[in-house]
């Protein structure tokens, strides 16, 4: 695959970002769905239930956090006022407080409690693989992905390579550097169980509008899912530093109708078959 060159881009100075975050600029704030937009500040539009669960998750902790910011900072000021050397030139000679003592140990146990529960339970959804639909196997190379299809799943039996598309040759409205050539193409409203390794050094299969980030390791076969809610063009990128290529090797996933994928499936067992005499690609075991 050839790589395409790409200049860098001056940085955005300090000053400007803190401007616009103190004004508040709606750009700022907005966050796409399915690729990252301009200025944005907040996770993409999530279109899986997990992908949801996360940032739900994300803004809990982030209210808990702050919670206990304003609660350590009101302490700091209390004991800086109430404390100092001008209202108690002598010093308290206090050296236990049984019931401050219990607090401060249970009190960060139920945080921590608070914490885990959901946290738990978003993890095993997400490694507690539903009954699928489908399987799609996507190996991870230096630097591309290659997806498979098998003969067992959906009527499949077909893989090809998808890679990034030269700035050059985009189309009006295509993404720089998360265009591919050949989407993953998968139905809407179907779980599909997605099979993910690498064939030479360590990737991560990541797309952020459906919720998935999982590693790509050589030797070893890694599963995840989703159910995409809504159709709809996603894109992602290797997520794992893997080398000079890392930047290059986007994802795209294209969620379609039933109709529209049993069309593409059709078109695709001829698009893409098989042309050096192996069989049809079959179900992979996990490791």
């Amino acid at each position: 695959m050839r790589i395409e060159t790409v200049r860098l881009r001056s940085a955005i100075t300090p000053i400007a970002a803190a401007i616009a975050l103190a004004f508040g600029i709606n750009a700022a704030m907005a966050a796409g769905t399915g690729q990252p937009e301009p200025w944005q500040m907040d996770f993409q539009g999530m279109v899986t239930e997990i992908g949801q669960s996360v940032v739900y998750f994300h803004y809990w902790l982030l209210w808990l956090i702050t919670a206990i910011s304003l609660f350590v900072l009101g302490l700091l000021v209390t004991i800086i006022y109430r404390f100092g050397e001008a209202k108690n030139p002598v010093p308290s000679r206090t050296t236990h407080n049984t019931l401050l003592e219990v607090a401060w140990t249970v009190l960060p146990v139920l945080i921590l409690v608070a914490i885990a529960i959901p946290s738990f339970r978003i993890l095993r959804e997400q490694l507690v693989i539903p009954k699928h639909d489908m399987v799609i196997k996507a190996t991870g190379y230096a630097w591309y992905w290659g997806y498979e299809y098998p003969a067992d799943q959906q009527g499949g039996g077909f893989k090809f390579d998808s890679n990034l598309v030269d700035q050059k040759d985009l189309k009006p409205g295509q993404p720089r550097l998360l265009t591919v050539d050949n989407e993953l193409v998968v139905p809407v409203n179907k779980i599909i169980r997605v099979q993910v390794t690498a064939a030479d050094v360590m990737h991560n299969f990541a797309v952020p509008s459906l919720g998935q980030r999982i590693d790509a390791i050589p030797g070893r076969l890694n599963e995840t899912w989703f159910k995409a809610e809504r159709e709809g063009t996603y894109h992602g990128q290797c997520s794992e530093l893997c080398g000079n290529g890392h930047p290059y090797m986007p994802i795209t996933v294209r969620v379609v109708s039933e109709q529209d994928f049993a069309a593409w499936l059709s078109e695709a067992k001829k698009k893409y078959a098989s042309t050096d005499g192996s069989g049809p690609t079959r179900l992979a075991t996990a490791q």
